[in-house]
């Protein structure tokens, strides 16, 4: 009896050693990829991509670029150059009214001002193209009639000696902004010499000229009040600059809304 048991034990331990180790090894398993989009398809209704990787995206491009949009701008662009082109060239008296509106159009400055007012009305702090002061939220003080002295003296030339704009003399060495507004000019003109140009917010625009040097620059958002330059002085300690008041295509009398003396 006891040598059948030891039969036995010995059989067991022998059938140990001879089971494989790959038994106790994990079996790799293997995806089928169109097995699980038939499935996805059949039960869901939806179909997804599982493609990916580098040569995916050279094959579609980048997701926010297509190529079809771009060359139809590009050649809508080349369209509109070219029927600009031909009808400049054409002189024909049809057209004089289209070509009167285009050039209008390419010499209006562009509301600067106006754009920043809003700007800062609907969001709370100046538009981050223009180099700005703070700009006070009550109405500018054009839309009040209402405007600060840029620098106070005699008026020495009226309004009607060239129908634009007045000198006056003072014994101040700066120049003030008579309104908020943007910097749209700032440099030598042939009747003003160095001449500010501001435009504010209800299209108007001041000028400031016969000025020794500017402390603005171009663009720049200025607030009633602000220091725009300094003023040329004589030997006597006394200067004269140019100031100017233009509200659309006409100027006006400055004298009319400001009291220099």
């Amino acid at each position: 009896m006891s040598r059948r048991a030891d039969e036995i034990r010995k059989r067991m331990a022998k059938r140990k050693k001879a089971k494989p180790s790959a038994e106790k090894a994990e079996i790799p398993v293997t995806w089928n990829k169109e097995a699980v989009i038939e499935e996805e398809e059949k039960y869901t209704g939806i179909i997804h991509s599982y493609e990916g990787g580098p040569d995916t995206l050279n094959e579609t491009g980048h997701p926010l670029f297509k190529p079809q949009i771009f060359l139809f701008k590009l050649f809508l662009s080349a369209c509109l150059v070219l029927a600009m082109a031909v009808m400049f060239k054409d002189h024909s008296p049809k057209l004089d009214s289209i070509r009167s509106t285009v050039e209008a159009s390419l010499k209006q400055e562009f509301q600067f001002a106006a754009v920043s007012s809003w700007y800062q009305k609907q969001f709370g702090h100046p538009l981050a193209l223009f180099q700005a002061d703070e700009i006070s939220p009550d109405p500018p003080a054009a839309s009040k009639g209402e405007y600060a002295v840029p620098a106070s003296g005699k008026v020495t030339e009226n309004f009607q000696v060239n129908g634009q704009g007045v000198l006056i003399e003072t014994d101040r060495a700066t120049v003030d902004a008579i309104d908020e507004g943007v910097v749209v000019e700032a440099g030598e003109k042939p009747d003003t010499g160095l001449t500010v140009v501001l435009q504010h917010a209800d299209g108007s625009e001041s000028w400031y000229g016969n000025l020794e040097k500017v402390d603005v620059s171009l663009y720049d958002t200025v607030v009633t009040g602000k220091e725009l330059g300094t003023i040329k002085v004589n030997e006597n300690k006394k200067g004269t600059y140019y100031f100017a008041i233009k509200k659309g295509d006409n100027f006006i009398d400055p004298k009319q809304v400001i009291p220099f003396d």
